[in-house]
């Protein structure tokens, strides 16, 4: 269910990265549902085509448009933006969702672990940003938002790579934010704690191993809501984010913890 008008982004065209994924699909079918031209990417087109089915299903006259690339390609990256624009016309919004987890404890990191998770969580996606800006720029209009992490506010345990890709996406908001407002584009992050999806339910779960506990009482103890966010509440705070309603948040990384971020 969303809590927005359905022509509350209508005329935007809207690319979504890691579509795919909880946070992703949810974001992605929101923003449908308001209106705009959706472009989703991910690595499998049988996926992406399946949600577009999904989208077309609960609303007919979404128009909706899929392109599997891997975003580490400077090449894909490219064509991606390029086949998006013919499609759908210029993207005016962006959501960039697509991340992976990995890494551990700093004494088992392998050089391949960094670069492997900095290339996608950070790199590629402030690369892909570089050309979608680029026509932003010109229009002198646009939102993008950063799926970030609690994890990129906080250190965590066996985060050293994750989290410090996190950060980095967090650091990476809030300058380029200072530099694209000057040209009418804003640009911030959401910053989610716990997720109730597979990649947060095993993050929830690998604490609670390692503390030796249940995961219902980590959740009980570490977050003072007593439960998971949603991923349709964290595709909310995306689509907020994106609309004239919040014109004048810039720079900002929008918690959704539950409580979290006070324990």
């Amino acid at each position: 269910m969303t809590v927005f008008a359905n022509d509350a982004l209508k005329d935007e065209h809207a690319l979504v990265t890691g579509a795919t994924g909880g946070i992703g699909s949810a974001t992605a079918k929101v923003l449908a549902e308001t209106g705009a031209a959706v472009t989703l990417t991910g690595r499998r087109e049988d996926k992406l085509e399946e949600l577009a089915r999904e989208i077309r299903e609960a609303n007919p006259s979404a128009h909706v448009y899929t392109h599997a690339a891997d975003l580490v390609s400077e090449e894909e990256r490219g064509q991606l933006v390029e086949s998006a624009a013919n499609a759908c016309g210029p993207i005016s919004l962006l959501v960039n969702n697509a991340g992976i987890s990995g890494g551990g404890p700093v004494e088992n990191l392998e050089r391949e672990d960094i670069e492997r998770v900095m290339d996608m969580n950070y790199t590629s996606t402030v690369l892909l940003t570089q050309i979608v800006y680029e026509s932003m720029k010109k229009r002198q209009k646009g939102a993008i938002v950063n799926v970030t992490s609690l994890s990129g506010l906080r250190g965590t345990y066996g985060g050293t790579a994750y989290a410090g890709s996190k950060f980095a996406m967090t650091a990476f908001t809030h300058s380029f934010a200072l530099e694209a407002i000057e040209h009418g584009v804003r640009v911030n992050a959401v910053s989610p704690g716990f997720v109730d999806t597979d990649m947060g339910r095993k993050s929830a779960q690998k604490k609670a191993d390692r503390q030796g506990r249940s995961l219902d009482d980590v959740i009980k103890d570490s977050i003072p809501s007593g439960r998971m966010t949603t991923q349709l509440e964290v595709a909310n705070t995306i689509t907020f984010l994106l609309t004239d309603a919040a014109a004048n948040i810039v720079g900002e990384s929008v918690k959704i913890s539950g409580g979290s971020v006070m324990r």
